[in-house]
């Protein structure tokens, strides 16, 4: 890759580069920053300082494994097309298939096409309409419990937390909510044990794995078969209850459609029991933390910015009145539809995008070698201001106005939020139809302002999230 002048940080003995990462990200949030929205340094200091160092697009060694950080729109875009299905989802560390399993997100081939088919069926049309009754009442709940916070401080953060877990819990397990809930305390614990991994790297030494397991791997096999258990428990009263004449069908919520598909009498398109446990978890890790996070930092800039805060609430008046949001009425929400975009440029909740090369493939003016892993980190695009302007790291929504192909000069992969191509997020429309009818809720009831207890100390954990929560000061209108 040198003689095609790609450079790079110098390869060191079995780690590669990940001990400098993990020095420079442990250095970068050491200390709170100032409140600015300047914070890839902070975020992903290595992808900061070696873009300045070496250029766009440059080689790094996770371990002994090559990747190489691709920033290019361009490429970007020929990677994430991937009309040859030359790049393709990498395989993760052990610790994080344990989270997820071989669901939609990890996926390949024709596994991921019927599973992205069902998923699609699932968070699109009247299905999504179906699910709104649940993020209501969730959110309503959460609004009326913030009216003994008023003319006080509350962090949203883990309010924002509880209320997603609580949605999801709802829409994916319908009566069987509670037990739900049990699985994502347990699913908790794995991503706590996931992040507190995440740059180690291991020998791989299949032969011995099975008999030197660490006491966080133990402790993940003990945390799976207790999940696997529930959700198998969870799926046989369905369906005794469905057998009874006490449900019509399966159920309509997410679980419904799962054992609906796993009794399918067409072979090609029945799952397996594993399929439907990698399914719910899948479903809760990228869309609980994803939007508790993203809620989280939209609140944070409406909070600084009361300017735009007070035009997405007379929008939403306007709409609405004091009546509950509408899954119609939202679609309509322009003002808000460009504050949200313009939040997930900013503090975009996943920050970067990997794949593998299958094969030597040409890249642009590059020739990339097969098996390299491409890796592209979506905060950094959000904020170059070749694309977006000296003006790069402001809040302005109203970049957004004329739709993203306007704000980005017709470079449409230089803002990723739900990725792009034949991966892009398949709950994308259930996350904004979420966020869209909880800021609603809250802008009618209460207006909001920054805390001076508020601590800007963004951190990448899966997701980006406050270190330190984010604090607001509540008034009920």
């Amino acid at each position: 890759m040198r003689s095609q002048g790609i450079k790079g940080p110098s390869y060191r003995f079995l780690h590669g580069n990940t001990k400098q990462i993990a020095k420079m990200r442990k250095e970068a949030i050491y200390n709170p920053m100032e409140l600015s929205h300047h914070i890839l340094p902070r975020i992903q200091p290595h992808i900061y300082s070696w873009m300045k160092l070496y250029g766009m697009n440059f080689l790094l060694w996770y371990g002994a494994r090559a990747q190489l950080t691709v920033t290019e729109p361009e490429l970007v875009k020929e990677i994430l097309n991937n009309k040859e299905e030359t790049y393709c989802k990498i395989g993760f560390q052990d610790y994080i298939k344990m989270v997820l399993g071989d669901g939609l997100v990890l996926s390949t081939g024709e596994k991921w096409l019927k599973m992205r088919k069902l998923a699609n069926y699932a968070f699109h049309g009247e299905n999504l309409k179906g699910m709104v009754p649940a993020m209501l009442a969730s959110v309503e709940m959460m609004v009326e419990r913030w009216r003994h916070h008023d003319g006080k401080e509350i962090e949203v953060f883990q309010e924002f937390k509880v209320l997603t877990s609580e949605i999801i819990s709802r829409t994916a397990f319908g009566s069987s909510y509670l037990e739900g809930e049990e699985v994502f305390d347990m699913l908790k614990k794995m991503i706590f044990i996931v992040a507190r991994n995440h740059y180690k790297v291991r020998i791989p030494c299949p032969g011995i794995k099975r008999f030197l397991k660490t006491g966080d791997e133990l402790e993940l096999d003990k945390i799976q078969k207790e999940i696997r258990d529930t959700i198998i428990n969870m799926i046989k009263k369905r369906e005794k209850a469905t057998m009874m004449g006490e449900l019509d069908g399966y159920g309509s919520d997410f679980l419904g459609l799962l054992i609906k598909a796993y009794n399918d009498p067409d072979k090609n398109k029945r799952i397996s029991i594993d399929d439907m446990i990698d399914e719910c978890k899948t479903f809760y890790v990228a869309g609980q933390e994803t939007t508790a996070s993203s809620l989280t930092w939209t609140v944070l800039l409406l909070a600084i910015h009361t300017d735009w805060q007070d035009e997405a609430r007379k929008e939403v008046l306007e709409l609405f009145g004091q009546q509950n949001p509408t899954a119609d009425g939202v679609a309509r929400l322009k003002t808000m539809n460009i504050i949200i975009n313009e939040s997930l440029r900013l503090y975009p909740p996943v920050f970067h995008v990997t794949r593998e090369v299958q094969r030597e493939v040409r890249l642009g003016q590059l020739n990339i070698p097969n098996k390299i892993e491409t890796y592209i980190p979506t905060l950094a695009l959000h904020t170059d201001y070749k694309i977006w302007g000296e003006d790069a790291y402001l809040f302005k929504p109203e970049r957004f106005a004329g739709g993203v192909a306007k704000a980005t000069n017709n470079s449409v992969s230089s803002f990723l939020p739900f990725g792009l191509g034949p991966r892009t997020c398949v709950g994308l429309n259930f996350a904004i139809t979420e966020k869209k009818i909880a800021l609603s809720m809250i802008l009618q009831r209460y207006k909001f302002t920054l805390s001076p207890s508020y601590v800007h100390s963004p951190v990448q954990i899966l997701t980006m999230c406050p270190q330190h929560g984010v604090q607001v000061i509540l008034e009920a209108l």
